[in-house]
């Protein structure tokens, strides 16, 4: 059945693609994959309206499982792919995918200078706390004393924090979903997609991977996740309020819209050459007679 907005808005059979879905049945990506479409979908945005750029990782193998603009990079590249696809064209909402592994290992330099650059982009984690592509080798966010293939007794590391980690980059927007939450997780998207004119949206999905993940399994997340939200939680409110809130998962785990501020500009408003500018980069490219130039280097 196809969700409309209105006669002519777009619907989910807009994103409907022929490409059979390979991910492992109870995979965390089918609910992540659904509830993107439904976002967008709600939002509006119809296929060729959004940049959609995918990390490698089982992720990525959504890349080819809907229709529209999509990018599929290298792995723990894909927030500088996306970051130039948002600076070259700002009025295009540009939405960046990445697993744990890539995120917080190979790309995390790139991780940290987007939330601290506050580029106007959401980035949605998918958090199954392993590399689930490659056969389950352990992340950096891999529990601690779980035996994953290549490191049977546990990791030798301790595990990243990565919400503390996030925070200290004083982000302009922080939030958690449950991939086993659709609903939610939609509306979660929508807002964090809407929150790109003020910079870098960061969205950490905790999903289940049930080939390997044998911790944080469907049924774990779903006996403790609960919408913090719904319970009284203002995502306008003191960054340690919400530091804390997202740290604490003893018991429970907050999920929501757990931090946002609106009063900090993107990287791409405080460009000064683009002060003023009411065209985007890549309407400003054109063909230029560079012969007089080289000739001076000749």
């Amino acid at each position: 059945m196809s969700i409309k907005l209105e006669s002519n808005g777009p619907s989910m059979n807009d994103y409907s693609c022929a490409t059979q879905c390979t991910w492992c049945d109870g995979c965390g990506d089918y609910g992540i994959w659904t509830a993107m479409k439904r976002a967008l979908v709600e939002l509006g945005l119809a296929p060729h309206q959004v940049c959609l750029c995918f990390d490698v990782g089982c992720h990525g193998n959504g890349s080819d499982k809907l229709a529209g603009y999509r990018f599929h990079g290298l792995h723990g590249r894909v927030i500088p792919f996306a970051s130039a696809a948002k600076l070259a064209n700002h009025k295009l909402p540009v939405i960046a995918f990445g697993g744990d592994g890539a995120s917080f290992s190979e790309g995390i330099g790139h991780f940290v200078h987007g939330i601290r650059s506050n580029y106007p982009i959401t980035f949605i984690l998918h958090n199954n706390a392993n590399y689930g592509l490659t056969l389950g080798q352990a992340s950096s966010l891999t529990w601690q004393d779980q035996p994953m293939n290549s490191s049977p007794n546990g990791i030798p590391e301790h595990t990243l924090n990565s919400m503390d980690l996030v925070f200290a980059l004083e982000p302009t927007f922080v939030a958690r979903g449950f991939s086993g939450n659709i609903p939610q997780l939609t509306q979660i998207f929508k807002t964090a997609i809407q929150h790109q004119k003020h910079g870098f949206a960061f969205v950490d999905v905790l999903q289940a991977c049930p080939t390997y993940n044998h911790f944080a399994t469907h049924q774990y997340l779903l006996d403790r996740c609960y919408d913090a939200n719904a319970e009284g939680h203002d995502a306008h409110c003191e960054p340690s309020k919400a530091r804390a809130l997202a740290l604490d998962t003893s018991k429970r785990i907050a999920t929501g819209i757990l931090f946002q501020r609106e009063d900090v500009p993107s990287f791409y408003d405080r460009l000064a050459p683009r002060k003023d500018k009411k065209t985007a980069l890549v309407e400003e490219v054109g063909k230029v007679d560079v012969g007089e130039f080289m000739r001076e280097l000749i």
